[in-house]
């Protein structure tokens, strides 16, 4: 299999991880492609990491779908439960970890530009969505597990792209659970073997 593949960009670290988590990342050859590059393009009409070629050459997009077949291959334990309120939290923690992140990229090219009024606005917005999210997994940290499902995989690098991106706005303050949590779980190889680099 071929991933696309970018040291700073949490999708991509989301399927690595589940990749290591399952134990398959022998099997995925990094595809170091970008932007409008006409090879990433034939592949993936959005040109968006990651992006995933199967052995057969199928190709799939979005961290959801990439994470999902790779949750199909190997005989490790499923990180997406069988139907079930198990399946519904996983998914609901994917969503909750995928929005932290959908707020937070943007944000950082928004910063950059002048910040007339719209802007503002704009930031505060994506801010606030950020400060609910991590509130929210406050209230439920102590159910989380050692990156037994896609949701908890999601929540420790939504977490490790803030600490990345954004060590100016520290989210631990406030949600000692949480932190305790992530604190535990970065250590573990499906997170410290796939930390963006330093600086």
């Amino acid at each position: 299999m071929k991933l696309t593949v970018s040291p700073n960009s949490p999708y991509v670290r989301k399927a690595m991880a589940c990749a290591i988590q399952r134990g398959i990342e022998d099997r995925i050859t990094p595809w170091a492609e970008a932007g409008k590059d006409p090879a990433l393009l034939r592949h993936n009409p959005l040109s968006k990491i990651p992006t995933l070629v199967t052995d057969d050459g199928l190709s799939l997009y979005d961290s959801p779908v990439v994470c999902e077949y790779l949750d199909s291959i190997g005989d490790a334990p499923k990180l997406f439960p069988a139907a079930g309120p198990a399946r519904w939290t996983a998914l609901r923690q994917q969503a909750l970890g995928d929005g932290i992140m959908d707020a937070t990229q943007p944000r950082r090219r928004e910063i950059a530009l002048p910040l007339d009024e719209g802007r503002r606005t704009y930031i505060e917005v994506q801010q606030g969505k950020v400060t609910r999210a991590i509130d929210a997994l406050e209230a439920e940290a102590e159910t989380l597990g050692a990156l037994t499902t896609i949701g908890e995989i999601t929540i420790a690098c939504a977490l490790g792209y803030l600490d990345f991106r954004y060590p100016n706005e520290p989210w631990r303050p406030g949600h000692p659970k949480l932190e305790a949590w992530y604190a535990k779980v970065s250590t573990m190889p499906a997170m410290a073997r796939t930390a963006p680099p330093a600086g």
